[in-house]
């Protein structure tokens, strides 16, 4: 993988630029919407190419693991060639679906135990295992196996958390340079940097992370609980430190406001399910702010979706009609909020790289983010 820095921002750390992989260029910043099993909820690939302009899609070790299984991927040529994306794909490995079954996982020094959420089976991700998995699934980009502590762990657990998880960093890099792909192009390994809400342990992280010099760089373990400034505060004292010349990529954030202020502080690249998962339940966020599909206030407005939308959906049908689905439960709502939602969102990475390269990015993110998170 390579990475072109092309520009960044006056008076801001927001960067444009260019990463290269063997299944395509991507434009930065971006967001990269979630298809967790090897598809994005409600949303068929034709419109994510199309429509909403995908340039990359992420898939998750874990849900691939359990199903459809390594067996079927390595037998279908790679996920690639399994579910059809000929773009590039990332794949999280695993981490962060290990810590949300905190119920049913053990952390110990070998790698994370789990129980499957599907049958109750059990299993075991080492960070070797999770490079060999991730090999198998054919991702452009891979992650490291990691621990993901909650945003109000204290500071004793914090640090035990990330001591293991610069262990299994350690381990799984190793593997990395020592393995190669199995399907004729190139893969890349993102380190990720831990270490809850303390600027210490960030900082620590971010240096053990920088000196591997791998080809770009993730900021995991944050929206998981902290205050939103915490969140910011962490990005900032993170990005200080890793390499300007690699890509930056923040790990499962968030709404709007949330990207405008990453990319403010050097982010490259984003992901999240918000826009499909809040989308099926009747939110839409737009350019002038966020719309409950529920409400009655719609039932009668026969106006588009959003009169300069940035899908086509938005075009072909009105507010009453979405909200008369929405209302009447049919699925056909989900799809077109699903669909709306992402194209806002690669419009809206869009718009700030943009604003970049013509020079006026922070006086535009500022008035974007007062109108993106308004209540419509």
């Amino acid at each position: 993988m390579d990475f072109q820095l092309q520009k960044e921002a006056e008076n801001s750390n927001a960067r444009a630029g260019l990463i290269t992989t063997d299944h395509g260029t991507i434009e930065t910043p971006i967001f990269m919407p979630v298809g967790t099993v090897g598809s994005v909820k409600a949303v068929h690939f034709r419109e994510l190419e199309t429509d909403i302009k995908a340039q990359i899609i992420l898939g998750n070790t874990y849900h691939l693991y359990l199903r459809p299984g390594i067996e079927i991927l390595e037998k279908a040529g790679g996920l690639h060639k399994f579910n059809g994306w000929k773009r590039p794909i990332l794949t999280d490995s695993g981490g962060f679906q290990v810590f949300s079954l905190s119920s049913n996982r053990k952390l110990k020094e070998e790698g994370a135990y789990f129980r499957s959420h599907i049958d109750g089976s059990k299993h075991l991700f080492t960070p070797e295992g999770v490079v060999d998995i991730q090999r198998s699934i054919g991702a452009d980009i891979m992650m490291a196996l990691d621990e993901c502590p909650p945003g109000d762990s204290d500071y004793r657990y914090a640090r035990k958390s990330l001591d293991l998880t610069l262990r299994w960093l350690k381990r799984g890099w190793d593997r990395y340079c020592s393995t190669e792909g199995k399907y004729g192009y190139r893969q890349t390994f993102f380190p990720i940097v831990q270490g809850c809400v303390y600027p210490d342990l960030r900082k620590e992280s971010a240096h053990f992370v920088a000196d591997l010099g791998a080809d770009g760089n993730a900021i995991g373990g944050l929206a998981v609980g902290e205050p939103t400034e915490k969140m910011y505060e962490m990005i900032e004292v993170v990005n200080e430190i890793l390499p300007a010349d690699k890509p930056r990529y923040l790990m499962g954030v968030g709404t709007p406001a949330n990207i405008l202020e990453a990319i403010d502080r050097g982010v490259d690249m984003m992901d999240c399910v918000m826009p499909t998962r809040n989308g099926r339940n009747g939110m839409l966020f737009t350019k002038n702010g966020i719309m409950n599909m529920r409400n009655k206030k719609w039932a009668d407005d026969f106006s588009p979706i959003e009169e300069d939308g940035a899908s086509e959906v938005d075009r072909l049908y009105s507010k009453a009609y979405l909200r008369h689905l929405f209302v009447s439960q049919e699925i056909l709502a989900m799809q077109i909020a699903s669909i709306h939602n992402l194209a806002f969102y690669l419009w809206l990475v869009g718009e700030a790289r943009k604003h970049i390269l013509a020079g006026d990015f922070k006086p535009w993110k500022e008035e974007m983010v007062i109108r993106v998170t308004q209540r419509l």
